[in-house]
């Protein structure tokens, strides 16, 4: 009689057997993914565990500092009223040079009529002074009409009276008599004016016989100084 082989199947080791068993479950599991169960695509993704290691030189960011904390910025309405306060003193500003201005050229237009006045009643009292004179009195009336003049005409007026006009006059016994008929203000500044005078100046001498007449237009500019609006030239025309 022939002897039966009886294959044993070994059980091997505890730890091959659990490699075994593992392997079939993951089979088993794959295999119900492939059938498309939705209950198990849950399991198979609950069971999962993704790990997200921080790769080398990723530092966190750095907090900021005290310098560079972000500047807030200005509220509208604060913004807004800082605005209006700053075009209401530009204007304010403009307001008062504007016054101003038109305060100084009030001030210089009234200085300048007023020069304008004195200077034409000045001029018409020192004509009839500075052109005339009377070979009797010729000191006196050289003296007076000085009085009415200043800078360098006043110099002017007295070598010219010394040298020419009185050696003349006392010679020939002259006599000039000077009216002033018109006169008007050709400019005027504060402290400046030109006028033109028309005389009228009356001549006797031994050389004329009986008077002559002498109609004449003289420029006349006068000077302000600190005893009043004085001459400083005098143009025949």
């Amino acid at each position: 009689m022939a002897n039966q082989t009886t294959k044993v199947r070994s059980a091997g080791t505890p730890a091959r057997r659990t490699l075994t068993a593992a392997a079939r479950a993951a089979a088993k599991r794959s295999a119900r993914s492939e059938r498309g169960g939705p209950g198990d695509r849950e399991e198979l993704h609950s069971s999962r565990t993704l790990l997200i290691q921080r790769p080398d030189g990723w530092d966190d960011p750095p907090e900021p500092s005290a310098e560079e904390e972000p500047k807030q910025l200005t509220p509208g309405p604060v913004r807004g009223r800082r605005l209006l306060t700053a075009a209401l003193c530009v204007v304010l500003v403009a307001g008062l040079v504007a016054v101003a201005v038109l305060g100084w050229q009030y001030r210089e237009g009234r200085r300048a009529d007023q020069a304008r006045s004195q200077a034409l009643t000045a001029a018409k009292e020192a004509a009839p002074i500075v052109l005339s004179y009377d070979y009797r009195h010729l000191d006196q009336d050289f003296a007076r009409a000085r009085g009415r003049l200043t800078g360098g005409f006043r110099d002017q007026y007295l070598k010219t009276t010394k040298t020419v006009v009185g050696p003349t006059a006392a010679k020939y016994h002259g006599v000039v008599k000077a009216t002033v008929a018109a006169a008007s203000v050709v400019s005027a500044a504060p402290d400046k004016a030109v006028v033109l005078l028309f005389v009228n100046q009356t001549t006797q001498s031994t050389q004329v016989p009986g008077s002559r007449l002498d109609l004449n237009r003289v420029r006349m500019t006068l000077t302000r100084t600190s005893t009043g609006w004085k001459v400083s030239a005098v143009d025949a025309l």
